[in-house]
């Protein structure tokens, strides 16, 4: 299945401005969620080919809506790539045991996010 839509997940402003600008420039549909239970909220009403989520966040984390959306039988089929300044392996560890496909750590390098997407689609 070719990735088109992705839902970002982030409580900055500044990262779904930046993220946002990257993936539409390459021809993305991209909705964003500034929280966790709003991105969960949001999988589920737009059924996104991909979720970018960030994992420090008021309220549910990244690691908890991953979960949510991975376990959910109407979003378990949508990829979840964290999207996070954590960079230790037991993150990446936890993340994908959380039902993420991929871990990208922030600032984002736009081919590597590129790449990421690519390999998931």
């Amino acid at each position: 299945m070719a990735i088109k839509k992705v839902l970002v997940v982030d409580d900055s402003a500044t990262e779904r401005y930046v993220m946002g600008g990257m993936l539409t420039r390459h021809g993305f549909e991209v909705s964003f969620a500034e929280d966790g239970e709003k991105g969960v909220a949001q999988a589920r009403l737009d059924k996104p080919d991909l979720v970018i989520m960030d994992v420090v966040m008021p309220g549910l984390n990244g690691f908890q809506a991953t979960r949510a959306i991975t376990r959910d039988a109407e979003t378990r089929h949508i990829p979840v790539l964290i999207c996070t300044t954590k960079g230790q392996e037991t993150d990446k560890i936890w993340g994908l045991r959380q039902g993420a496909k991929d871990f990208v750590i922030k600032p984002i390098e736009e081919a590597e996010l590129l790449g990421k997407i690519a390999a998931l689609g």
